[in-house]
């Protein structure tokens, strides 16, 4: 299994940012997917989750309004549209994968994602 995340980049505070996450060696509609993001010197943190189907999605509050997450599951791909980005969004940002859409929204509270990615680092200058 592996997870590609790309896209992310340097932008000023106010600016927008997509990043992508390809995904292959397994079904990818079987999996909820999550993004997650790690600033230096601070845990890794949910930010958001998409279930198998993309009906169903939940935010972090510091994201809700924001940051948009969404999938093709032709394309085995999961995306997290990210506007009005404020330097507290400077993180390198992480996919996961697992079949358990609980397991991504309870992170932290319970097991860790199957599969995650490498990160794409995303830096937002004030």
């Amino acid at each position: 299994v592996q997870l590609q995340a790309c896209g992310g980049g340097l932008v000023q505070a106010g600016g927008s940012l997509s990043v992508s996450c390809a995904a292959s060696g397994l079904t990818f509609s079987s999996y909820a997917m999550g993004w997650f993001r790690q600033a230096p010197g601070k845990e890794r943190e949910f930010v958001a989750a998409i279930s198998k189907s993309g009906s169903i999605t939940n935010y972090a509050d510091s994201v809700k309004g924001r940051f948009t997450i969404s999938r093709e599951n032709a394309k085995s791909t999961v995306y997290l549209q990210m506007n009005s980005l404020k330097y507290e969004d400077t993180a390198v940002y992480y996919c996961a994968a697992d079949w358990s859409y609980q397991t991504i929204i309870n992170y932290r509270a319970g097991p860790s994602p199957n599969w995650w990615g490498q990160g794409t680092q995303v830096t937002v200058s004030s």
